[in-house]
């Protein structure tokens, strides 16, 4: 868009999920997101979960668009995508409680290389990695 346009606005990320009520079990229970709204499509063979914090989008807040496919309990992520970002008070008391609910954490809390922003990451159940953000 260019300046003469209107201004977007990002409303989701969409990740595809083996199995819907565990990975919205980590998002909820374990990074204090709420599922918003759900869509299933039996027609399609597939059902969608948003998720978010507050309002998600009627608040102007981004959200994670969980995709279930019927039957399809994995899929290969392949290399070309990064991770989903998290802003939390406290990263060391995020990691405590992904690692305590079950979840898997790949970098412990510290300053990010060359910087002194405290981050960490974590993996959601389908792998996909989650860096939370220290944003007091």
């Amino acid at each position: 868009m260019n300046s003469n346009s209107s201004q977007g606005r990002f409303l989701h990320t969409m990740i595809r999920v083996g199995n819907l009520e565990r990975s919205i079990d980590f998002y909820t229970r374990l990074l204090g997101m709420k599922e918003l709204r759900r869509r299933d499509v039996p027609d399609g063979k597939y059902t969608l979960a948003f998720l978010g914090y507050g309002d998600g989008n009627a608040s102007g807040g981004a959200e994670i668009e969980l995709t279930y496919n019927y039957g399809t309990e994995k899929y290969e992520q392949g290399n070309a995508f990064g991770h989903l970002a998290v802003g939390v008070p406290d990263v060391a008391a995020a990691v405590e409680a992904v690692r305590d609910g079950g979840g898997k954490v790949t970098r412990e809390p510290g300053p990010v290389k060359f910087g002194t922003t405290v981050i960490a990451f974590v993996e959601d159940p389908d792998g996909y990695k989650i860096e939370l953000i220290e944003r007091r």
